[in-house]
């Protein structure tokens, strides 16, 4: 437990990793692990390819970039390493703020990291901040803004928080970063991107340069305070240290959307159950609460409106089994089979799983089959919410699956030893095994 008085600067910059529970250390491990795994197999979509490139031409500077050649500006490389993440769509996530913390955050702790001998245990321990900071934060801007905004908007606070903590900035500029990182966050309308799938995708990378940029611009005497979804949040923070958040995130076992992993769930269920051919199946009709609707790309030309559709991703769980990153790429998306199921697909809107969400995401599907018969799946959720968390083991599963075709075995296996030995060693050489393409 932290041992002095819970307010959010306080909490920013004195916890150390012995206040923290050993699940939440665990479950840390985990999210950085999880990201890190994202990160890899995210060096193949052509956003990643193109945002780093965009960051090492007219952003030159000396930090790396995660798993891809060169270097850019702390800011620019922060960007450039959150929008690699946020561009295969598979990271952690908090249903409160149906957003994610890790993707805008992160990458700012690292860049910010860099250069600083830190030690690992400090590391982790300005991670489990971040993650704490960004899901208040979160949640007092979503309860006083109508509008639905991407994950960079409030990411960008929790983003400049940690790197605050790492750039050993006082409390007054800390305050001033966290006011810069909210006034000039990005408010981007995650809804049009739903409906309009693009490469702009949650805001993590503007999210992620926004708050490293605010502590550099604090840290030099730029002002900004007060950051009112921090200061006028204070009843968010009274359970900081018994109440962790940490706790609270989800994992995605499949690289798409988090609304459209419940639907795929429940078509897994009666592909299972009835042993089915995707060739059996005539018509699907998905029954979802109205954002899950709303992904309603059921053609999609690239991997942006493959990952951002319902019926897609249901298509390939039923003629594949689940999904992989390469199912939403490139030929992939031609796929004639696939094509069909996610043609012969109708989503309905229902009472019961709307009146559940943010926090529970429910679908059921009906298949009919070739042969006239339908069959009805139970209500499902998507698997590995934090109600029902995956074990160190499938997340291990999952990093390895996506890091081994790209880094290769061995240096993958260097990368998780060192996440899960990082409260015993130095960030340093962790850092090295991330720099620098496969």
């Amino acid at each position: 437990m932290p041992r002095h008085p819970i307010d959010p600067i306080s909490f920013i910059h004195k916890t150390s990793l012995t206040d923290y529970p050993a699940e939440v250390i665990l479950r840390a491990k985990m999210c950085l692990l999880d990201l890190i795994g994202i990160a890899a197999g995210g060096t193949k979509t052509q956003l990643s390819q193109i945002i780093h490139g965009y960051a090492r031409d007219e952003m030159p500077g000396p930090v790396p970039f995660i798993f891809h050649d060169g270097s850019a500006n702390r800011a620019a490389a922060a960007m450039a390493i959150g929008m690699g993440i946020d561009s295969l769509d598979g990271h952690d996530g908090f249903n409160p703020s149906k957003g994610h913390i890790g993707a805008p955050m992160f990458p700012a702790l690292y860049t910010a990291a860099i250069g600083q001998a830190m030690s690992g245990a400090n590391f982790l321990a300005a991670l489990i901040v971040g993650y704490e900071l960004g899901a208040r934060t979160a949640i007092a801007q979503h309860r006083s803004c109508p509008d639905y905004h991407t994950s960079g908007s409030w990411g960008a606070v929790a983003a400049a928080g940690v790197a605050a903590r790492v750039m050993g900035l006082d409390a007054g500029q800390t305050r001033h970063a966290l006011g810069i990182a909210e006034y000039h966050g990005p408010r981007s309308q995650m809804m049009r991107c739903i409906d309009h799938p693009t490469m702009v995708k949650d805001g993590a990378g503007w999210g992620a340069m926004c708050g490293v940029s605010a502590a550099g611009m604090a840290a030099r005497g730029f002002t900004g305070a007060p950051a009112i979804t921090v200061e006028q949040a204070s009843d968010l923070w009274q359970d900081a240290g018994q109440h962790w958040y940490m706790l609270e995130q989800y994992y995605k076992p499949y690289p798409v959307c988090r609304w459209a992993q419940a639907p795929v769930e429940a078509a897994l269920s009666l592909r299972r159950a009835l042993n089915l051919q995707s060739s059996d199946i005539q018509k699907i009709d998905i029954e979802t609460f109205h954002e899950s609707v709303r992904l309603a790309t059921a053609t999609p030309k690239t991997t942006e409106e493959a990952q951002y559709s319902t019926s897609f991703p249901v298509a390939i769980a039923l003629a594949r089994g689940g999904i992989a990153p390469d199912d939403l790429d490139n030929a992939a998306l031609q796929d004639p089979e696939i094509l069909r199921l996610s043609q012969a697909t109708l989503m309905h809107e229902s009472d019961m799983p709307n009146a559940e969400f943010p926090l529970r995401r429910f679908a059921r599907v009906r298949l009919t089959l070739s042969d006239g018969n339908t069959h009805e799946s139970d209500w499902f959720e998507p698997a590995w919410d934090h109600t029902a968390p995956p074990s160190p083991a499938d997340i291990a599963a999952k990093y390895h699956a996506l890091s081994d075709p790209i880094l290769g075995a061995a240096r993958a296996a260097a990368i998780e030893d060192s996440v899960m030995r990082l409260d015993k060693t130095q960030f340093d050489p962790l850092a090295a095994l991330l720099r620098g393409a496969p």
